[in-house]
């Protein structure tokens, strides 16, 4: 199978070129016209661009299947352009937080999955003895909250749980990955109660991304592991970060498109599909995003894609303080990025950099993340000039605050392994972390 593009986007840069794929994997990159005329040829206004990888997805299955699961959840992905999710330990009853959680999600997900699906263990109070079998299971790394995380199941880790944990993962080189709000900070600021959003932002103030950010720099530090802040919304957080690695903290962060897109004032009093956590903050806080992500300060770009029914989501209501927590965007991620990145002249190379390569190798996904010789053919005919409105989307519960938004880029097709997934039964795989493959921080 070959497939050409006058774009293809490459580690190297853009250029025309010819993908020849065998078995699943890119054996060759020739030339535009080196090619037969059976090659399938892209359009002129399509740009070839290696399948997304999203790091940082909830898929909530099994026991919360009805928040939703993998068939839903990976079918969006396709839709959208991503071939490959890691899903998340927490919201699943029971949750990834030992080998037999590990063994009923891979059950669970065993043939109904439409991309490619790694996993996350989890980081809880009392499973430290867990976390190198579970490494050797296949996740990719382990997540962990400094706060309550709103299910019972997954509760947080205290300083001297951290420091366990980073202890017994810095002798294996292996990732924790956290949830960085202080829960002490929280608890000092007002109540997030009814239908202002205004009143919800001030119950999670800055303060708490940054307390708990030094928090996880000091026990990086100490213990010398590799950590990494995910959904970072604080611009203020930024030179913390900078200065943790400009003294050696192996540390990496990153940020999701609905901090990219929204902004606090733009937010609707009432409409719960906004509420997430940490809170989409102001707009310097969005713009200060932006310039880290093209000056390298953060690394990458992964949805947090967090679905719950509408029920949950008190739209009835419209009280913050009573709707769960999480944005429904999986489908629409790179569109979203695409849309603000174009704007603010942001090279198409460097968004495919955040959201293919970077976290393909964060999680250590060494077959993913780029059209190169040896990786796996997931690719993507993407339009970038095109511009679509969101309608409903194939996440199991359509609440989202995309709901009726224009945005610029759509995806035209796309292929796992060399093969065009077509809605028919799902072709994707399992995975498990290559624990040889490089290290991000």
């Amino acid at each position: 199978m070959i497939v050409r593009a006058r774009r293809v986007v490459l580690p190297e840069g853009e250029r025309p070129a010819a993908v020849h794929v065998e078995d699943g994997r890119i054996t060759a990159l020739t030339a535009f016209d080196d090619a037969p005329d059976d090659a399938t040829t892209l359009e002129d206004d399509e740009v070839l661009l290696p399948g997304l990888v999203d790091s940082h997805v909830h898929v909530n299955e099994p026991g919360r299947t009805e928040w939703e699961g993998f068939a839903s959840a990976t079918r969006a992905a396709a839709a959208g352009g991503i071939t490959t999710i890691v899903d998340m330990p927490l919201n699943s009853i029971p949750p990834t937080t030992s080998r037999a959680g590990l063994a009923a999600k891979r059950a669970v997900a065993q043939g109904q999955v439409s991309v490619d699906v790694a996993f996350w263990g989890g980081a809880v109070p009392g499973n430290a003895g867990e976390l190198r079998p579970m490494l050797e299971a296949g996740v990719v790394g382990f997540k962990c909250f400094l706060l309550d995380s709103g299910v019972p199941e997954f509760p947080p880790l205290d300083d001297a749980g951290l420091r366990t944990a980073l202890a017994e993962l810095a002798a294996v080189d292996g990732l924790l990955i956290a949830h960085c709000e202080d829960e002490e900070t929280i608890a000092a600021a007002p109540d997030p109660t009814g239908r202002s959003y205004a009143g919800f932002l001030a119950s999670r103030p800055p303060a708490a991304e940054e307390t708990a950010i030094a928090r996880l720099v000091a026990a990086a530090a100490d213990t010398g592991a590799r950590v990494h802040v995910v959904h970072l919304a604080d611009g203020g957080a930024l030179p913390l970060l900078r200065r943790a690695r400009a003294d050696g903290v192996r540390i990496t962060v990153e940020t999701c498109p609905h901090y990219l897109t929204f902004a606090a004032d733009e937010v609707p009093d009432g409409d719960t599909a906004f509420k997430c956590c940490p809170p989409i903050r102001e707009a310097a806080h969005r713009e200060a995003l932006w310039q880290a992500l093209a000056d390298g300060d953060v690394d990458l770009v992964v949805s947090d894609h967090s679905p719950c029914t509408p029920a949950l989501k008190r739209l009835d209501v419209g009280d913050f303080g009573l709707a769960w927590g999480g944005i429904a965007g999986l489908q629409v991620t790179l569109p979203a990025v695409w849309t603000g990145a174009r704007a603010r002249g942001m090279a198409l190379t460097r968004v495919v950099e955040l959201m293919s390569a970077a976290p393909a190798a964060l999680a250590g996904l060494s077959a993913k993340g780029a059209i190169a010789v040896g990786r796996d053919a997931d690719l993507v005919a993407f339009a970038p000039d095109a511009t679509a409105t969101v309608g409903r989307l194939q996440h199991k519960n359509p609440v989202t605050p995309y709901a009726g938004r224009e945005l610029t880029g759509v995806v035209r097709r796309v292929w796992l392994r060399g093969e065009v997934l077509d809605g028919g039964p799902p072709r994707g795989r399992l995975l498990d972390r290559d624990p040889s493959a490089r290290v991000r921080g």
